[in-house]
C-alpha cells in the first residue's frame, strides 16, 4: 500500500475515533428502589430513592420522615451511604422488602434505651441517622452474612430477636445472642465472651478474660457492666 494512503488512513481513523467513542450509548446506572415498613408506625415506603443522577432529594426527606425517631417524632437528614447499604444487601439477597425496626434516634431516646435495653450503644451510630436496624421475612442470616462480606460499615447480628443491625459507620461486626453472650470484632480480633459470662481477647496467643463473673446468673448490673465494655470496645475501634 502506498506510504502516503496507509499514513492518511491512520490520520483519518484517529480523527473519527473521539466521535465515535461519543456515539457509544453509556449503560445507565439501576435505580435504587426500597420497599420498606415501619413497624412501629406501620408506614411504608415504597419508591426509587436514586437514579443515575443521584439521591434524589425530595425522596430522601421522605425517608428522614419514614426514619424518624417514633418516641418524639424527631428527624434527621439521613446518611445515604446506610440507605445504600440496606439496598445492596437487599439486591444481593433477593429481598422484596424490609421491616424497620429503628432508624434515628435522638440523644434523648438513645439514653433511655441504653438505660433499660441490653446491647444499645452509648454513642450509637442510630444518633447520627447512619443506622438501621431491620428484620426481613425470609434468609436473615444469609443478608448478615452478605452485609459482612460487603465490608462497608457495622453489621450487628441479634439472631433471637429476629433482626440485624447496619450501619455506614467503620467496618466491624459484633453478636449477641438472647443471653447477652457474643461477640465485637476489635482490630481485627474478635472479643467474646464465654460461658462463665467473662468477657475474653486473645494476647499473644493466651485467651486472658476482662471481666470474671463466675458461674451464676448474670444481674443486670453486670449486664449493663457488659453492654458498656461492648460499647467502649466499639468507641474505641471507631477512633483507629
Amino acid at each position: 500500500m502506498n506510504r502516503r494512503i496507509l499514513l492518511g488512513l491512520i490520520a483519518g481513523t484517529l480523527a473519527t475515533a473521539p466521535r465515535l467513542a461519543c456515539a457509544v450509548p453509556r449503560v445507565p446506572t439501576p435505580l435504587r428502589r426500597l420497599h420498606l415498613v415501619n413497624l412501629h408506625t406501620g408506614e411504608t415506603f415504597d419508591g426509587v430513592y436514586r437514579n443515575d443522577a443521584g439521591p434524589i432529594a425530595p425522596v430522601m426527606a421522605q425517608l428522614s420522615e419514614f426514619f424518624r425517631d417514633f418516641h418524639s417524632g424527631s428527624t434527621i437528614a439521613m446518611d445515604v451511604a446506610v440507605v445504600d447499604f440496606l439496598a445492596g444487601v437487599m439486591a444481593a439477597t433477593g429481598q422484596t422488602g424490609a421491616t424497620v425496626l429503628s432508624a434515628y434516634r435522638t440523644p434523648a431516646t438513645n439514653a433511655m434505651l441504653a438505660r433499660t435495653t441490653f446491647g444499645v450503644a452509648e454513642n450509637s451510630q442510630h444518633m447520627y441517622g447512619r443506622a438501621l436496624d431491620v428484620h426481613f421475612d425470609r434468609d436473615l442470616a444469609g443478608a448478615m452474612r452478605a452485609a459482612r462480606e460487603m465490608r462497608r460499615g457495622g453489621v450487628g447480628w441479634y439472631p433471637h430477636s429476629g433482626f440485624m443491625h447496619i450501619d455506614s459507620g467503620p467496618v466491624r461486626n459484633w453478636d449477641l445472642d438472647e443471653s447477652g453472650l457474643g461477640t465485637l470484632l476489635f482490630d481485627g480480633a474478635p472479643l467474646r465472651f464465654n460461658q462463665h459470662g467473662e468477657l475474653i481477647i486473645n494476647v499473644n496467643g493466651r485467651r486472658l478474660p476482662l471481666m470474671l463473673h463466675g458461674n451464676r446468673p448474670l444481674t443486670v448490673r453486670e449486664r449493663l457492666v457488659r453492654r458498656r465494655l461492648l460499647a467502649r470496645a466499639e468507641f474505641l475501634q471507631r477512633r483507629r
